[in-house]
């Protein structure tokens, strides 16, 4: 592509930049788009490819469907364990010195994290664009009105599934009147049901509230494929209850950029297996291009050294940054770009996330489709986010895999020591006592707002450099007095969900491989998990002096740099932030357009 000049060039073929490119190229303006992962050139065998891989997958991981290099790491869970003294270890792509582990993963493939999300797609609260006014993090430059239209648009080019009756009364989220979502919403699990029978109209005690918390099972919006509404063709089959939408839906019901890209204009052009390495700026700071090689895989599948790696720039009127919060800060510094305030890399943020675990009385379906399918939002908004984080409450469908791993494992347990007298149990009442337990196993998942502290960041060091020479991301991660008080609530408010429930608790936090995210807080153990949510490190805002981006994602520092997606958000809140950033994508994108129309001397195209 060396010698083309471009109308704009794309870093990254995730969820943002995969939606910009559509939107811009729909104008009919030349897009460059270079991913740095790897992909099929062809959808349909990309995708069965990654279902054998997925199956033949000795540990099955986010990542395991999907090719990856190790011109283009991505980071994994695995990379992280726990010590036995406390503390954690870390290995990998992420250099880690920070008091405790930033524990989420991404994955550098055409398609982004977003080939293997959960697909959960709530929008955020009105109450969280102002989190400033709690004395808690920052208030956002927009408002949720002036984000509503572009909700809607995203909405409608991911389809989504939800209940809006459902989400106003229960949520309290305004929608326009007569609003629908393009499908209907995903049918309550077995689980959801009992639980709504249990829970629904009674009250829990959060002790940084004054008033008992009512609980209601509330449908979460998915995009995923259900019931159409009249006027809507969804894309891909419908939603068929597998339990691996995590890291691949065997039925493409689920939402992926792929589906997006297939929708590309002819102006847009893709290029995988390219890594920017550098944002190049001239004398009057303006972005003219990039740097970024190519390469090839050293064998098939593997996580190789790459071979044949080329050298190549590229021209463009406008550049536009998509690769994931630490990707893009990570760029950004390797560049020496939009920095004049300092804060390029900070105020990484994640949804640290509690779980508990539990059994249930009866059986309750446990391991049927998707992830979660409902959850508890009382906690999300209120008077006590001034004094805790405020949370999200997952209900979780697969029992207790993300706490304790899958099934499997509890069968290896019980026939090491599950018996009488600390024996093996095997035969008829093995099967039996697995019948049992298995299905009555139960979770939540306590998903905190992190607050933006520029101690946690993104830096880079020119010791620490991957397989082409670039730098890794080197990070500082640690919770917030503030977040650790939401983790103590959330905790009280389980151990009063499992007594609502007649369940037995069976959550336990100890140091050790399992836990790298264990601390004592209060004189008490506690472990958190990651959800995959990075946010920060280019924050938003209304002063060049304090944000890195403008409210358009435009760099203060060059007006034709953007550095789009969750990196931009000013608060992550409590709701899963992928809805969001499709919506702040179209939103740029938007003003990309207007953008490139009133550059100098060039027409409309």
């Amino acid at each position: 592509m060396s010698g083309r000049r471009w109308d704009v060039i794309v870093v990254g073929a995730g969820f943002a930049g995969s939606l910009v490119a559509q939107r811009l190229g729909e104008q009919g303006w030349r897009v460059l788009v270079l991913e740095a992962g790897q992909g099929e050139p062809e959808a349909a065998a990309g995708h069965r490819a990654a279902i054998e891989a997925y199956r033949s997958a000795a540990v099955k991981v986010p990542e395991a469907p999907y090719r990856t290099s190790a011109a283009a790491p991505s980071p994994s869970v695995l990379d992280l364990s726990g010590r036995a003294e406390g503390g954690y270890r870390a290995d990998g792509y992420f250099v880690q010195r920070g008091p405790l582990p930033y524990a989420s993963g991404y994955l550098r493939a055409n398609g982004g994290t977003a080939l293997a999300w959960t697909g959960l797609t709530p929008r955020m609260h009105p109450e969280d664009f102002r989190a400033g006014d709690f004395g808690q993090g920052r208030n956002w430059p927009i408002s949720y009105a002036q984000l509503e239209p572009y909700y809607r648009a995203a909405e409608r080019e991911i389809g989504v599934a939800a209940d809006a009756a459902e989400q106003r009364e229960a949520v309290g989220l305004p929608f326009p009147e007569g609003y629908a979502f393009p499908m209907r919403g995903i049918p309550r699990s077995y689980l959801d049901q009992v639980l709504s029978n249990a829970l629904d109209g009674k009250c829990v005690q959060d002790p940084e509230e004054e008033a008992p918390t009512p609980l209601r099972v509330v449908g979460t919006p998915h995009a995923r494929n259900g019931r159409p509404d009249p006027g809507y063709r969804p894309e891909g089959g419908l939603c068929a209850g597998h339990a691996s939408c995590v890291p691949i839906c065997p039925s493409q019901a689920k939402y992926t950029p792929l589906r997006t890209q297939a929708r590309w204009s002819g102006s847009v052009t893709l290029v995988t297996r390219a890594v920017v390495s550098r944002v190049r700026i001239d004398g009057d700071g303006r972005a003219t291009g990039v740097d970024y090689r190519t390469y090839d895989q050293g064998h098939e599948g593997g996580d190789d050294h790459p071979t044949r790696v080329t050298a190549h720039t590229a021209d463009a009127d406008l550049v536009v940054l998509a690769a994931h919060a630490i990707e893009n800060a990570k760029l950004l510094l390797a560049s020496g770009a939009a920095n004049s305030s300092d804060q390029v890399g900070r105020n990484l943020m994640d949804h640290p996330v509690l779980l508990t675990w539990g059994l249930m009385p009866e059986q309750v379906g446990a391991y049927r489709g998707p992830g979660s399918t409902s959850g508890l939002e009382g906690f999300r908004f209120g008077a006590a986010r001034a004094r805790r984080a405020p949370f999200r409450v997952e209900i979780g469908n697969w029992g207790w895999t993300w706490a304790l791993g899958p099934p499997d494992l509890r069968v290896a347990e019980l026939l090491r020591s599950g018996g009488p007298a600390g024996r093996g149990l095997f035969g008829p009442e093995l099967r039996r006592t697995l019948g049992d337990r298995i299905g009555r196993e139960i979770a939540f998942q306590f998903e905190m707002e992190q607050d933006a502290d520029p101690a946690n960041r993104v830096t880079i060091d020119p010791r620490h450099r991957d397989a082409l020479g670039n730098p890794r991301p080197v990070l500082h991660y640690d919770l917030s007095e503030y977040v650790k008080r939401g983790i103590v609530a959330a905790k009280a408010v389980s151990d009063q969900l499992f007594a609502l429930l007649g369940a037995q608790d069976h959550t336990r936090f100890e140091p050790g491989p399992a836990w790298p995210g264990y601390f004592e807080y209060q004189g008490k153990p506690y472990a958190y998990r990651a959800a995959g949510h990075g946010a920060g490190t280019h924050i938003m805002g209304d002063s060049p002096a304090d944000s890195v981006v403008d409210e358009w994602q435009r760099c203060w520092d060059h007006p034709n740099l953007y550095a789009v997606g969750c990196g931009s958000m000013p608060t992550v809140a409590t709701s899963n932030p992928s809805l969001t950033m499709a919506a702040l994508a179209l939103r740029s994108a938007e003003r990309i357009h207007h953008d490139l129309l009133t550059r100098e001397g060039v027409d409309h195209p």
